[in-house]
């Protein structure tokens, strides 16, 4: 993601796109999970494969936001959610109901200040930094109870900068709650996913593994790979392959600046290779949500989402 926080973005999204901040996402295939790995993941069976999906903050509205997925004619939405309730709950239950959505995971941020680039980033995103670490190991709690009720079964956020020696006290610490938040969406029947983005594919496995439950997967993030300078996506897939339960199809540019981002872009203008990933997907028998994410917001955000939503279908068949 971009220098802008990213519930400031969604919040910026919902107001000039209807509520609904973009972003694909899905659950995995058992066939791309190993056994010893294979978790709560959502069945797939009698669902298309390789779905659309939107990612999007409902803030107090969730019908008005899953109407516009449905106008879409977008069948999975991932949920952004800042503050939990009952009555909240009740209302995006409905509205899932009503517009037959499937919500294939609830997506988490926060609490606290969080900056998207390389050199504070690594002090705000995330469970990683300390200051903050038993603030948002509630909310991830909170978020995994209220997702329970609502039977949404992934719980998904950005566990920050890990680190990428495992010798590292950081790395430890982190690897501990991670255990724990996955524990309790285990016992909440969810499963706990990472999204890509801030650490290299294989540190992420190593700190999957380390964890060492069997709920745990990935929201590979394509753009974010990117963004970061962390890997090229499609050779990423073959490391996070038993894991990838969801997708975000987004575009961006390699960074240049050693102080920020990559540039986040329209889908077919930046770096990723969608014919060759989806090729790669379909090969592996991945069955989940394709979930287009612009991080933008107004009129262009929004011919931008139908734009990716055509390319998609013509490479998803």
């Amino acid at each position: 993601m971009s220098e802008q926080n990213r519930r400031a973005f969604l919040k910026a999204s919902a107001g000039a796109f209807g509520t609904v901040a973009c972003s694909p996402f899905g659950a995995a295939s058992e066939d791309l999970l190993p056994s010893e790995t294979r978790g709560v993941v959502p069945d797939n069976r009698g669902k298309k494969p390789l779905r659309l999906g939107l990612i999007i903050g409902i803030n107090n509205d969730p019908d008005r936001a899953l109407a516009r997925v449905a106008s879409l004619g977008i069948p999975t939405a991932q949920i952004y959610v800042e503050e939990f309730g009952e009555e909240l709950g009740a209302k995006l239950r409905a509205a899932l109901d009503k517009y037959k959505i499937e919500a294939t995971s609830l997506v988490v941020g926060g609490p606290g200040r969080e900056v998207w680039d390389f050199y504070e980033g690594p002090l705000t995103i995330g469970l990683v930094p300390r200051g903050t670490r038993d603030a948002r190991s509630r909310h991830i709690r909170t978020a995994s109870a209220f997702a329970k009720e609502c039977g949404i079964m992934a719980v998904q956020t950005h566990c920050g900068f890990l680190p990428e020696d495992p010798n590292d006290p950081l790395y430890k610490e982190t690897v501990v709650v991670l255990r724990d938040l996955a524990g309790l969406c285990k016992e909440n029947g969810q499963n706990f996913r990472y999204e890509t983005g801030q650490e290299t594919p294989i540190t992420l496995v190593r700190a999957i593994e380390d964890v060492g439950l069997d709920n745990q997967g990935v929201n590979f993030d394509l753009a974010n790979l990117i963004l970061y300078g962390k890997a090229n996506p499609l050779d990423a897939i073959e490391t996070l392959a038993p894991y990838i339960q969801g997708i975000h199809a987004k575009d961006g540019l390699w960074p240049t600046d050693p102080k920020n981002l990559g540039k986040e872009v329209p889908i077919g203008k930046g770096k990723v290779d969608f014919l060759r990933i989806i090729r790669r997907l379909k090969e592996l028998h991945y069955e989940g949500a394709v979930t287009i994410e612009r991080e933008i917001s107004g009129q262009q955000q929004l011919e931008d989402v139908r734009a990716a939503k055509l390319f998609l279908e013509q490479l998803i068949g």
